[in-house]
């Protein structure tokens, strides 16, 4: 079996990754002192047959340029349309992923380096993070089609675009007499709700709770979230086998889910209410894209196909 050495402790946000490597490789971390500094953030470092490989799963607020100059491949969650540094040639961009509960293979692979490296606070932190988050599985396709719809998301104070479009959403479907909606904005914890109380959500959910009820809603709405960031749930969604409704990319992806056939691309939020007169009398196209979109993530977004994908971009190189 190959192996895959880890150079550095990654935060909880490379936990798809591990799990992935764990599944056709054998992996084993090697403390480097050139990486230390990436203990304990968003950032999985490793070498495989000679070649340095980074996984940035950082917002987009640019490349690490020390980091960069240091590895033969940069992988970007998060490579944001027209950025120059993003336009480097060693970057590439991922496939959309999530992070799950891997938490004892990180115990296993980084034993007690793993909080004494990090610091006690933040392995503690980690582990809490990772242990809310569910532990990796291919959905099974359970396919519906039913006027329900569910969305809550937060209020972020920096980014009041992605607010307003939260928002515009909610009314829609709330103002459509042929949906059952549920959900909202979620009540900011400082009280200061930046005038969107007309949308809040009367209640929080948990993450089971909210996938849950994401996986039996009839369209499952996607816009670019911090700094255009692409949103985790979007893998998770389409794992879940849900129809996405996108609002235009921000960022790259290494191929695009196809409109029409694995996502609903919109232009424009305005188009809302005549979307959803439509998928209401066309459960044929909702059905193509649902299934569409559990196949794309078959393809491309499984811990393993974005193994397979990273590497095999690494192998070309060789």
């Amino acid at each position: 079996m190959k192996q895959i050495k880890i150079l550095n402790i990654p935060n909880y946000y490379s936990s798809y990754y591990l799990w992935g490597m764990n599944k056709g490789f054998t992996i084993r971390y090697q403390a480097d002192q050139r990486f230390e500094k990436w203990n304990g953030k968003p950032f999985l470092i490793f070498e495989y047959q000679n070649k340095l490989i980074a996984i940035d799963n950082d917002d987009p607020i640019g490349i690490h340029q020390d980091l960069y100059n240091q590895v033969d491949h940069y992988f970007a969650t998060n490579k944001l349309i027209g950025n120059v540094g993003y336009s480097q040639k060693k970057v590439s961009p991922l496939f959309p992923h999530y992070p799950i509960n891997n938490w004892k293979s990180y115990t296993k692979l980084f034993g007690l380096r793993w909080p004494l490296h990090i610091g006690t606070k933040s392995w503690l932190k980690d582990i809490y993070a990772q242990r809310k988050r569910p532990i990796f599985q291919n959905f099974e396709l359970n396919y519906s089609f039913n006027p329900y719809v569910f969305f809550a998301g937060s209020i972020w104070k920096k980014e009041q675009w992605a607010n307003e479009v939260r928002a515009s959403f909610i009314k829609a479907c709330r103002e459509n007499p042929d949906l059952t909606f549920e959900g909202g904005l979620l009540p900011r914890t400082d009280g200061n709700n930046l005038g969107f109380d007309e949308v809040l959500s009367e209640k929080r959910y948990t993450s089971e709770e909210f996938s849950t009820n994401s996986a039996k809603s009839l369209v499952a709405f996607n816009n670019p979230a911090v700094l255009g960031a692409i949103s985790w749930r979007v893998a998770e969604l389409f794992n879940r086998g849900s129809f996405i409704l996108n609002l235009p990319w921000m960022i790259e992806l290494p191929i695009l889910p196809k409109h029409g056939e694995e996502i609903h691309m919109l232009q424009d939020i305005a188009e809302l209410p005549e979307f959803f007169q439509y998928i209401l009398l066309n459960p044929d196209y909702h059905k193509k894209i649902a299934l569409g979109g559990k196949a794309y993530f078959e393809k491309f977004c499984t811990p393993e196909s974005q193994i397979k994908y990273i590497l095999d971009q690494v192998k070309a190189d060789l």
